[in-house]
């Protein structure tokens, strides 16, 4: 997309017929007149000199015309320049903040089923589709086990500090006994205690490494593949990503266009190896980040807007995301500040009480 033109660039009519479009278009939607405008301007110009400005403006990609003598529309370019430069955000009204603690609240002992509600309340507070990345699960290893099935099976048995249980079957190395799967086992549970799954595979990497001389060539290789298992598990052990509200994305005069479009939407949301992507997104600027139309790469169509921000755990890492998805004409104002209040609480949510 090229840059954007500078709000230095234009005079005053020109910013106020500018701003007067976008945020008509905000509000409902629709194209607008120069009659229309001439009326709402401070200064009295008469419909001919509100269409020269106008022209000017889509001159500069800031706005189009969808249809010949009709209204203009503010283009992606020129909603980038009023988000970014003429957008006015204020604090979160008392009414949104109560419905989204009511659904957030901090000591919820069900985290997941938190998740879900919240989902679900930012669709109905935004009558948008709302989406949720869930954490991945961060829980420190207590103890792991390789467990012989047959010749050319073994499960590996993973057990966490707050008591789940995992198993994974996995193809060991072919000569592999018993009691070298019980000696590789010890020779893990002695230095993965108290690390997560995620710190799983660098410190066995170093610490094979480090201790080859120690571990024969078969165990070395059975440990290897059962680090493989967990670092490549089922989708399952992927981040959760919540979406609720599609039908809010489509009114009642939908044609197939829209429908198709929509569901392509979706399908790309579902995908789970464009999860990470949405957690990049936004990590490249703090706070709430907004992808307008074809800025969002997430996504294959243009048409839409994804208001999005991470949220952190206790160690100030980012392990998830919330953000609402609607139509380009989004009432920014409103939905950035319940997006970013919704994260902060989700922050708080995963981090657990203070210490």
């Amino acid at each position: 997309m090229s840059n954007p033109t500078p709000l230095s660039e234009l005079n005053d009519r020109s910013r106020e017929v500018f701003r007067l479009i976008v945020e008509s278009y905000l509000d409902k939607g629709e194209p607008v007149g120069s009659r229309t405008l001439s009326r709402q301007l401070t200064e009295q110009v008469s419909a001919a000199t509100v269409r020269n400005t106008m022209q000017d403006l889509e001159h500069l990609g800031l706005l189009n015309s969808p249809h010949i003598s009709a209204g203009r529309l503010p283009t992606q370019q020129g909603l980038r320049l009023f988000v970014d430069g003429l957008l006015e955000i204020g604090g979160i009204s008392g009414v949104d903040r109560n419905e989204i603690e009511k659904s957030i609240p901090e000591d919820a002992p069900d985290i997941q089923a938190a998740l879900d509600r919240a989902g679900k309340m930012l669709s109905g507070l935004t009558q948008g589709a709302s989406l949720v990345l869930a954490p991945k699960t961060e829980s420190a290893i207590r103890h792991i086990e390789f467990v012989s099935l047959a010749a050319d099976r073994a499960l590996v048995v993973l057990v966490t500090a707050d008591g789940q249980v995992e198993n994974r079957i996995f193809t060991p190395p072919a000569g592999m006994t018993p009691s070298a799967m019980r000696e590789a086992a010890n020779f893990l549970n002695s230095v993965m205690e108290g690390h997560t799954v995620d710190e799983f595979r660098k410190i066995v990497s170093r610490e094979v490494s480090k201790n080859q001389n120690e571990l024969n060539t078969l165990s070395q290789k059975l440990i290897e593949m059962g680090v493989a298992i967990w670092a490549d598990g089922p989708e399952g052990s992927f981040e959760r990503l919540i979406v609720r509200g599609r039908a809010n994305l489509l009114d009642e005069n939908a044609n197939e266009m829209d429908l198709e479009r929509i569901r392509q939407l979706f399908d790309d949301l579902e995908r789970k190896r464009d999860l990470e992507n949405l957690l990049s997104l936004t990590e490249a600027g703090e706070g709430v980040r907004v992808f307008i139309g074809s800025e969002n790469k997430l996504f294959s169509l243009s048409g839409s807007s994804l208001v999005v921000s991470s949220y952190m755990n206790s160690e100030r890492k980012i392990v998830g995301a919330v953000g609402v998805i609607g139509p380009t004409h989004l009432n920014y104002a409103r939905i950035v500040p319940i997006v970013d209040y919704t994260a902060q609480l989700m922050g708080r949510l995963v981090s657990g009480p203070p210490r």
